[in-house]
């Protein structure tokens, strides 16, 4: 019976050194994963030769007060030769949004029937969409995309790309 209790203690012992290393294992496979990156193939020619491979978007970010999407170009360019040369680079390139307009107003009236003591009014559907053209020579179109843009800034809108492209990942 004088074994009994040294069994007990070397079980809690090990019980214990176990839970000990296994919890921040278990506290590691609890947190989510990296996102992916993003791949866009990139395709072309110029006067080194003739480039093939991808863009792996990483993240979007403000560089210089502009947006930029930063991520790994992989690839290789061959010379008119034939000489092949494989590259990898972090590069940013810039990012914009590509709409020159803005919508201000979008109303939707369905049919509308009133009987005001003996005065009877039908309006037919009514659709009412006002968008701004901006560029140059329209001020007023310039003016109202600039009010109805004026929350948006280039580290807002890098902070929502980032949480879309995390959700793609």
């Amino acid at each position: 019976m004088e074994h009994y209790p040294m069994k007990r203690f070397a079980l809690a012992t090990l019980l214990l050194f176990t839970s000990v290393i296994a919890l921040p294992t278990v506290a590691a496979a609890q947190q989510p994963p990296p996102p992916k990156a993003l791949s866009i193939p990139i395709i072309g020619t110029g006067t080194g030769g003739a480039f093939s491979g991808t863009f792996q978007l990483q993240k979007f970010a403000t560089e210089q007060g502009q947006l930029v999407a930063q991520g790994i170009l992989t690839g290789v360019v061959t010379t008119a030769a034939g000489v092949t040369t494989s590259v990898v680079r972090t590069i940013s390139l810039p990012a914009a949004v590509g709409t020159a307009t803005c919508e201000i107003l979008h109303l939707d009236l369905g049919p509308l029937n009133l009987d005001l003591l003996g005065l009877q009014i039908d309006l037919s559907r009514v659709v009412l969409d006002i968008t701004a053209q901006s560029g140059a020579g329209n001020l007023l179109g310039n003016l109202l995309c600039g009010v109805a843009n004026l929350l948006n800034d280039p580290s807002g809108l890098s902070r929502l790309l980032n949480s879309i492209l995390a959700l793609l990942g």
